[in-house]
């Protein structure tokens, strides 16, 4: 038996999986649920991890799998309901024939454009400094991608640490929510989750050592979105 915020928020994600294509942000959630602190959202989504209507896959950013929904969403009393695992970008019509072929366990050289800042914004990416093997599954079929390394903890409670390296898929344009690389003032590049505020952008750390950043629109130019993540031990 679920809780009232449990059901609504198992609703809410399924939703937006369905919709979009990626969970929603924590950011997202809390809104959505009316809630003063993400620490909420964080009980809730252990609650229903606990009781097997979600998995979080450890080490991605923002990758939460919906297992299976009560009968109240949809689901059966014995749901044989497929998952759908949520890693990163996928293109909402069908790839062409070469790029089905493609399997997922197969590996994708992408170039490495150097370090991004999880943190005080670092000097712009703009050189290759070696190539990395991605799983094939984690780029989609359209667009270019890169990856980049992280420098800083400013997006570790969005599952990024210092290290990493993060898959970007090349765009100028995202949505509310959505973790960009964003060029501030064409010299610094930085990590970030992107809002729109009036005739500014506020660029929000997901760690509360780190301030939001905002800066007037015409001052950010996005260069790509998060879409993977790569960690060694």
């Amino acid at each position: 038996m679920l809780t009232k915020k449990q059901l609504d928020l198992l609703a809410f994600i399924h939703k937006r999986v369905q919709r979009d294509g990626v969970p929603p942000s924590f950011d997202e959630m809390k809104l959505a649920l009316d809630l003063r602190s993400k620490s909420g959202i964080h009980r809730l989504i252990t609650a229903l991890e606990e009781r097997g209507f979600i998995r979080r896959l450890a080490h991605r950013a923002r990758a939460i799998e919906v297992v299976k929904l009560p009968e109240s969403l949809g689901g059966a009393p014995n749901p044989g309901f497929t998952p759908r695992v949520i890693d990163g970008d996928r293109p909402d019509t069908p790839p062409p024939a070469a790029a089905q072929r493609l399997s997922t366990a197969q590996a994708v050289d992408l170039p490495v454009m150097g370090r991004i800042a999880a943190g005080t914004p670092i000097e712009a990416i703009n050189h290759v400094t070696h190539s990395v093997a991605v799983p094939g599954g984690m780029v989609s079929a359209s667009g270019n991608h890169y990856a980049l390394e992280v420098k800083g903890d400013s997006m570790i409670e969005a599952g990024i640490n210092d290290g990493d390296v993060v898959v970007i898929r090349e765009t100028a344009v995202a949505d509310d929510g959505d973790i960009v690389v964003a060029l501030v003032e064409e010299s610094e590049a930085t990590l970030k989750t992107f809002r729109r505020k009036g005739s500014s952008i506020a660029l929000e750390a997901a760690n509360p050592a780190y301030e939001t950043r905002v800066v007037p629109a015409d001052r950010v130019k996005v260069q790509g979105r998060l879409v993977g993540l790569i960690r060694t031990y």
